[in-house]
């Protein structure tokens, strides 16, 4: 799992946990599949140029809401680690994977984006070779 970008590699990973819960239990996780899906999205986005300047004040708020989001990713984690050991051995085993993703930058997520772009240019490539052949 050492190649591609650091998000590709924790979709792929999440994709495949995915089917292996689905194909365990026989059942279809729609909810979860959205949910992966969502956090696609927001892993990608890059963060708008804001026509105004937060000040001081602002800039705190907005720190503080941040962390609080933090807080709540991190009780979420330390709860299922409590109720399942497999999750610490799965979050533990899959860090180089999920970590670069979550603490990527804006100057990093932009790459997150562009290599989206270029996968997308790539894929119509491919199929229009395919069906041009």
């Amino acid at each position: 799992m050492a190649d591609g970008k650091p998000d590709e590699q924790l979709f792929q990973l999440l994709s495949g946990l995915l089917q292996q819960v689905e194909s365990l239990t026989n059942t279809e996780e729609v909810e979860l599949r959205s949910k992966i899906e969502a956090l696609g999205l927001e892993v990608t986005k890059v963060p708008s140029k804001s026509a105004q300047h937060l000040n001081e004040v602002e800039i705190a708020k907005e720190l503080d809401k941040l962390s609080a989001k933090l807080d709540d990713v991190d009780e979420m984690i330390s709860s299922a680690i409590a109720s399942d050991p497999q999750v610490q051995t799965l979050l533990s085993g899959t860090a180089d994977v999920w970590m670069p993703v979550i603490t990527a930058g804006a100057e990093e997520r932009l790459n997150f984006t562009a290599s989206l772009a270029d996968d997308d240019e790539l894929s119509k490539k491919d199929t229009t070779n395919k069906t041009s052949s």
